[in-house]
């Protein structure tokens, strides 16, 4: 197993999703730093997906943290958050995004860290079977957790519109 090739493959998703589910940046990538060390340390059986196995190992990492620090997941509210691309916006765009950014955060927030955790691996393009794998659950509960958080984060969304008019 070429640990140099699974972190050039998959560190930028990683990266994102534990960015997305933490809502802290630097919580993230000490996440996935611990996730690939672990990596190193013990790998999977060859049969296992990879890629499913360093999510499941991130986000259980965050996870714990939480527990030893005990909190519930509330970083989602932490200032900052990773760009959502390389260019510098003018400053109007910027106070937008950060805007739109902070309300993002708080609806996730809304959303057990269970639904969290699904809604963003099937954001990141995981397989049912591999987000149950993750989440502790059957593959036949992901689409119904979907389709229930998503709905929650649509009221969120229509409400947020409709101030903005």
């Amino acid at each position: 197993m070429d640990v140099d090739e699974l972190f050039t493959k998959h560190q930028a998703d990683l990266l994102r999703y534990l960015t997305r589910y933490t809502g802290d940046p630097d919580t993230a990538a000490d996440a996935a730093q611990d996730a690939y060390l672990r990596l190193l340390e013990s790998p999977p059986r060859s049969t296992i997906n990879v890629r499913a196995w360093l999510f499941t190992v991130a986000t259980n990492v965050v996870r714990d943290g939480w527990k030893k620090h005990g909190r519930v997941g509330r970083l989602l509210d932490a200032p900052g958050s990773a760009p959502v691309d390389d260019r510098t916006p003018d400053p109007f765009t910027a106070v937008e995004r950060a805007e739109r950014a902070q309300h993002a955060r708080r609806m996730l927030a809304k959303l057990s860290a269970r639904e969290r955790t699904i809604v963003l691996m099937w954001m990141e393009g995981f397989m049912h079977r591999e987000i149950a794998e993750v989440a502790g659950t059957t593959a036949g509960t992901i689409g119904p957790t979907i389709a229930r958080a998503v709905k929650k984060l649509a009221g969120d969304i229509d409400r947020y519109l409709k101030e903005d008019v």
